[in-house]
């Protein structure tokens, strides 16, 4: 066989496609771009030190990260921190457009959207200081519900007799609500009129 002669007939197609292949590795990579692609895909919020794990040829994270942030600024999709993770939410802007969503998938009643505004003001706090501030007791299976939700968790014990458990707010909270960390939350007010809440209850505090 003739190697020679079929090297020297190979299409000019083909040629050129090598040459751009070899072009495009030689280019310098769009860390941007890079970013972009990885947060647009994940489902939950990524940690920076997932984000170096899962981009290592992005040298500049940081500044990506701004840059990334400056371009979907005002787009309909933002760049979001929540505490040390990035994602991809909806703009503040066009929020009111999730809303039926948003209440279709929480399913909480009245007391469990009240109970969850006071472990998100007062954390962490125990059972018995919750009903404290509402003034009633909770019913069953409503801290399991808010459990199920994956927006509030098992905090430390509390150093008292019997050494309580407490319940704090998640990332996860902060993330469905739109927050960086709980210093961000809205007043009593905002928080009545996104329906979390109704009447407020007389001993809960705030960040006003």
């Amino acid at each position: 066989m003739n190697f020679f002669h079929q090297k020297k007939s190979r299409k000019p197609a083909n040629d050129e496609a090598l040459a751009l292949n070899l072009k495009k590795s030689q280019e310098p990579v769009d860390e941007v771009k890079i970013l972009e692609a990885v947060l647009f895909a994940a489902r939950d919020p990524i940690t920076i030190s997932d984000l170096r794990r899962l981009c290592p040829t992005v040298c500049d994270l940081k500044g990506s990260l701004e840059r990334l942030d400056q371009l979907y600024r005002d787009r309909g999709v933002n760049l979001v921190k929540i505490k040390n993770s990035y994602a991809f939410r909806t703009s503040p802007q066009y929020s009111y457009l999730m809303t039926e969503y948003v209440q279709k998938k929480a399913k909480l009643s009245k007391a469990a959207r009240e109970t969850l505004a006071i472990i998100a003001y007062n954390q962490p706090i125990t059972r018995s200081e919750i009903e404290s501030i509402r003034g009633v007791s909770l019913y069953k299976g409503l801290i399991d519900s808010l459990l199920d939700t994956g927006w509030i968790s098992l905090g430390s014990r509390r150093d008292a007799p019997g050494r309580p458990v407490t319940f704090i707010t998640t990332d996860a909270f902060l993330d469905y609500f739109g927050l960086q960390t709980v210093k961000d939350m809205p007043n009593f007010q905002e928080l009545n009129e996104a329906g979390l809440v109704g009447k407020r209850p007389d001993n809960i505090s705030n960040f006003e």
